[in-house]
């Protein structure tokens, strides 16, 4: 019997006029996201996404890859069974066989998407419902909390029967709400923050500041795997490697040391906005939490702000470490995270740096620096990888 898969989406049904924006990203982003060799078609109708591949056996791969796709709320695999009533009953009861043999208890949920079809919903569910019984005779019906759950969908072309549905990634359509620039460390929070902010609908590319020698390889390989994670959530991700070193020894020889941190932060700023702007990027996102280290101080966000003039997203700034962990883990990010590869930021950290910076202060240190040149040299240097 034909299988298919069913995308249902929540969120992009409140768009008004805008709607078939938002979905035509969606189903490019399905599309985007399914194995190379996928054939067969997608298509939607009625508030529906129809995945349908000729060859059945990879319903289970691309059941996975789309449960990464921001924009989707449930989806399931189905069968295809006739808009005729006495099919649909026989059919439930032959392909959702293995499900209802397992089960203790069920019920019978059906739409009538087709107005035509002689029969209401409730009355399919009666229907169905009742046949059911008499072939599993084992099983009680609970429409409260059944082990089991028989959906039953009626629409133009065909009729669906499924039991049981997987939650989605939810959220937005990634590239339906612009683009920003992510600094990624090898840390835990940037990723989080970076997935957060693709939820929204906000296509990502990616800034990690590499100051070799003294972050090595092994580094670098950490972070370009934590950028091939967030690509599943992503369609495309660029990865922006930028030589930092140079700035780095700058600041360390020029500027006191308790200013080491916050300045290095302001450069990051300065070349990540000029990275955004060369990519038609509209915001930066970063993985600061406030109190978390000491350059997340409110003091310091507010002289880090200070550099740059476009919009800064922090979406763990409220969260506590715990909170963070939860979402890595979620996502697939920690253990990559916590692999022992220092980057750029540990390296160059004072003993002792300041919470509370001034800012003047601040940019009078800064006068010491060829500012204007140690940007356009880690501009000019950066290297580009596409996950």
């Amino acid at each position: 019997m034909k299988q298919l898969i069913l995308v249902k989406y929540g969120e992009i049904i409140l768009k008004g006029l805008n709607r078939p924006i938002f979905e035509d990203a969606l189903v490019k982003n399905i599309k985007a996201a399914l194995p190379k060799d996928f054939r067969g078609c997608v298509h939607r109708a009625q508030a529906t996404i129809y995945v349908e591949p000729d060859d059945p056996s990879i319903i289970d791969e691309v059941l996975r890859r789309l449960s990464k796709v921001f924009g989707i709320t449930y989806l399931t695999r189905a069968f295809v069974l006739p808009k005729d009533l006495e099919a649909i009953k026989t059919g439930a009861a032959e392909v959702l066989a293995p499900a209802l043999k397992n089960a203790v208890s069920f019920k019978v949920e059906a739409k009538r998407a087709d107005k035509k079809f002689p029969y209401t919903s409730p009355e399919i569910s009666k229907e169905v419902g009742g046949y059911l019984h008499d072939c599993f005779p084992h099983l009680t019906v609970d429409v409260n909390t059944p082990a089991a759950t028989v959906m039953v969908e009626v629409r133009e072309q065909n009729a669906y029967v499924y039991c049981g549905r997987e939650k989605g990634a939810g959220g937005m359509p990634v590239g339906s709400n612009s683009k920003a620039t992510l600094l990624l460390s090898g840390g835990i929070d940037s990723p989080v923050a970076g997935y957060m902010t693709a939820k929204r609908g906000v296509r990502l590319n990616a800034v990690h500041f590499f100051s070799y020698p003294y972050t090595g390889e092994r580094a670098k390989d950490k972070v370009m795997s934590l950028a091939k994670i967030l690509a599943e959530y992503c369609p495309r991700l660029d990865v922006h490697i930028v030589p930092f070193t140079e700035a780095q020894l700058a600041i360390k020889k020029n500027c006191p040391h308790e200013q080491l941190t916050i300045i290095m932060r302001r450069i990051m700023m300065r070349i990540a906005e000029q990275v955004a702007l060369n990519t038609n990027a509209k915001a930066l996102v970063t993985g600061e939490s406030i109190g978390q280290v000491a350059s997340q101080t409110v003091e310091a966000l507010a002289v880090t702000n200070e550099v740059v003039k476009m919009p800064v997203f922090r979406p763990v700034i409220g969260m506590d470490k715990e909170e963070i962990v939860t979402i890595a883990r979620q996502i697939g990010t920690f253990e990559t995270s916590i692999l022992p590869y220092e980057d750029c930021c540990t390296i160059f950290t004072p003993k002792h740096p300041n919470t509370k910076p001034k800012l003047d202060r601040i940019v009078a240190s800064e006068q010491h620096l060829e500012m204007e040149k140690l940007v356009a040299d880690a501009v000019n240097g950066i290297e580009v990888i596409t996950v």
